[in-house]
């Protein structure tokens, strides 16, 4: 939840305009004479407001309590309660010098210097809760500027990754289907292989069965039924060429 929408914010800006607003009173009230009117009527209004401010705080640490018996069920951090714990103390003491210094000068009936001065010096060396917060808020806002422009820079490069690994996809289909259709083809060729072994292994049979035959009708034959032979063949030669090429 951020600080804008946080309602212990939005009563923490209303309580410290309060805060302000008594102690630009208290200072006003310190420069009035003694017994004057206005600053009898300044301390009423001075203790009327330590009051009120002072309730106003004690509700706020009430809150505080509550979220801190389940932290994670209202969303905050240990740190974050912490942070408000030393705020409303911080508040809780300013409130509560001022009150201290206006009711000793009240009784007193008269300001004593050394007091008034003591008293100031004590609101000085308290830490202005106003800036303080205001830092706070600042660094709160550089490190939701860092966290958002780091996301920002994470997201860029996760896209960019999941583009570089679709176009690696897309890659490794396409040398897939190259592989399956190399694949395919040397299964092809294996298939020819083999059937021009099978055509290469019938046709030396047979070639070698007629090697056979020729040979035992030349040795049944003699030398001179293989001369018989020869120019018979050399006549059905001539027979041939003279049909093929001269008719």
């Amino acid at each position: 939840m951020s600080s804008a929408q946080d309602p212990f914010y939005i009563v923490k800006e209303e309580i410290q305009d309060s805060i302000d607003k008594l102690l630009s009173t208290f200072h006003q009230w310190e420069r009035m004479p003694l017994d004057s009117g206005n600053q009898l009527h300044l301390t009423k209004e001075l203790l009327a407001s330590c009051e009120s401010i002072e309730w106003q705080v004690d509700e706020l640490d009430k809150t505080i309590a509550v979220a801190a018996r389940d932290p994670s069920f209202y969303g905050v951090t240990q740190v974050e309660l912490d942070k408000r714990k030393r705020w409303t103390s911080n508040a809780r003491t300013q409130v509560g010098n001022v009150k201290k210094s206006v009711i000793t000068v009240k009784e007193s009936n008269g300001p004593s210097t050394s007091s008034v001065n003591g008293m100031r010096r004590e609101l000085m060396r308290l830490p202005n809760s106003n800036q303080s917060d205001k830092s706070n808020q600042y660094n709160a806002q550089d490190n939701d500027d860092f966290i958002s422009t780091e996301s920002d820079r994470q997201q860029l490069l996760i896209r960019r990754q999941d583009e570089e690994l679709d176009e690696l996809s897309a890659n490794v289909e396409r040398i897939g289907g190259v592989g399956l259709t190399i694949h395919e083809e040397l299964l092809a060729q294996e298939k020819i292989v083999d059937e021009l072994g099978t055509e290469m292994d019938s046709t030396s049979n047979r070639l070698e069965f007629v090697q056979n035959k020729v040979g035992m009708v030349m040795k049944k034959a003699g030398a001179k039924g293989q001369i018989m032979m020869i120019l018979f063949l050399l006549v059905l030669f001539i027979v041939l060429f003279v049909l093929v090429f001269l008719t």
